[in-house]
């Protein structure tokens, strides 16, 4: 019924459109995108219904779809169809009407002890005195000096292991990591596997490359092997996406065991990996990397953000060989040229005097805490980690995950939907909670007591007319 409803509409659009037969589909396409007709994640009908409903030609619906794509409206999905992209519409979650509480980003606590703002008054003072400012504020070496990669190998040691410098990047952010990795090992319409729930990030990248992102499906210890080594072979991809520490959304941790089944696979189909790893370090005795198990294959990427602060915009990037690290350097400069010069050099003062783990060692005891009073307050049977700075809530039945979000928005509390992070169409009834965002636990409490308020109030049939 909703695929004649949308189809009997693009007739009458396109009858009226003065035009070529593709654009005045992708603009009925969008017309019904903005006015609410159709949504994010929704499956589109097939281009053969489409055609034929039309009276064109596969063809010029093809061309269409391309077109669509091209301007962020579709994604398609092997073997299972066209959706309608996430984020193309106005969503519901992110209603112009600001919320009360944010809890959508998923960014570390500000230390208060030691407080960052005096630290940070100090050190860019100290840095300001000593260096020229000439040089904090001109263009830097692509891939960071020998300096800052000496650094970026002893902070990422507890997981990596030793490591050599050359083969360490220092790049600015891990958003412009994952899209140089991305670009190096496939191209467009390849086929790169990820979990089946994951990270939003990597679907933008996907998009903007016009790569296809298919999902495997995991349990309480990562991928399924058997679901990816069915994938690799159904769909010969490109490479493998995974965040095996914490991961976002799910809180899953890759256990030991299933990472070394995973470099296996990756070895047998001759893929490479692309580990995104934000959360590690927020263990004190963190699994190793699946880098660390196997250098020959895996491109590892290591935020800053969520460890001491996103405004550094530092990530960095262990590379497997100098062929990739040459590969990948080249990427990143075209990409964005070099890291920021101040935020540099504030980066590598905090490494080499140690400021940096006094402020890592301050996030992992607030996160803690804040994991505490998210257990006690919302109870078992959501995705939680002890050491992280998210917990993914399950709904009960009655809420859908988008409906949930808006209601809770409508109440002054912005969540993030389950399906931001779907690969596919199927989203479960479940909404991220980041816990870093809000400024002191008194806040964090009451948002969280609110949360289970909403979570037990029952849908009404007249819900979407009040938010």
């Amino acid at each position: 019924m909703q695929n004649k409803k949308i189809l009997d509409r693009w007739s009458e659009y396109t009858a009226q459109y003065n035009g070529p037969m593709y654009l005045a589909i992708v603009e009925a396409l969008a017309s019904s995108i903005r006015e609410g007709v159709i949504h994010g994640a929704e499956r589109l009908p097939t281009q053969r219904d489409i055609a034929s409903a039309l009276g064109t030609n596969l063809t010029t619906v093809t061309r269409a779809f391309r077109e669509a794509h091209r301007r962020g409206l579709i994604n398609a999905t092997v073997g299972r169809g066209t959706f309608v992209r996430m984020g193309a519409e106005v969503s519901h979650w992110r209603s112009p009407k600001a919320a009360i509480v944010d809890m959508t980003m998923n960014l570390p606590p500000i230390p208060q002890n030691p407080p960052l703002q005096r630290i940070m008054q100090r050190d860019l003072a100290a840095l300001l005195k000593k260096q020229d400012i000439a040089n904090l504020m001109s263009y830097r070496v692509t891939g960071g000096t020998l300096e800052e990669r000496q650094q970026a190998v002893k902070w990422i040691e507890p997981v990596m292991g030793s490591r050599r410098p050359d083969d360490v990047l220092v790049v600015p952010g891990a958003q412009t990591a994952l899209a140089a990795a991305m670009s190096i090992l496939a191209g467009p319409g390849d086929i790169i596997l990820a979990d089946r729930i994951t990270y939003s990030g990597i679907r933008t990248v996907a998009d903007q490359l016009g790569l296809i992102l298919v999902g495997v499906d995991g349990d309480e210890n990562g991928f399924l092997p058997e679901q990816l080594e069915t994938a690799c072979r159904q769909y010969r991809p490109k490479a493998i996406y995974c965040i095996p520490a914490i991961q976002n959304p799910t809180t899953v941790t890759m256990s030991l065991e299933r990472r070394k089944q995973v470099l296996r696979i990756a070895h047998d189909n001759r893929l490479y990996v692309v580990e995104d790893d934000p959360y590690s370090l927020l263990y004190d005795n963190p699994i190793p990397a699946l880098a660390a198990l196997d250098h020959g294959r895996v491109i590892y990427v290591s935020t800053l953000a969520k460890v001491l602060s996103p405004g550094l915009r530092t990530a960095y990037v262990a590379l497997p060989n100098a062929e990739m690290t040459r590969r990948f350097a080249i990427a990143v400069r075209a990409f964005a040229l070099t890291n920021a010069g101040l935020l540099s050099a504030l980066t590598l003062r905090w490494m080499q005097t140690g400021q940096s783990k006094e402020i890592l060692v301050s996030i992992k005891q607030e996160l803690r805490l804040r994991q505490s009073i998210a257990r006690k307050i919302l109870g078992d049977g959501h995705g939680m980690d002890p050491n992280g700075p998210h917990v993914w809530l399950k709904l009960p039945a009655w809420w859908s995950s988008v409906d949930f979000v808006s209601y809770a928005r409508h109440r002054g509390i912005a969540l993030v939907p389950s399906n931001v992070f779907s690969v596919d169409s199927d989203a479960p009834q479940r909404a991220r909670i980041s816990l870093g965002s809000i400024a002191n636990i008194s806040n964090l409490e009451n948002s969280l007591h609110d949360i289970v308020t909403i979570l037990s109030h029952k849908r009404s049939t007249d819900f979407l007319s009040i938010v």
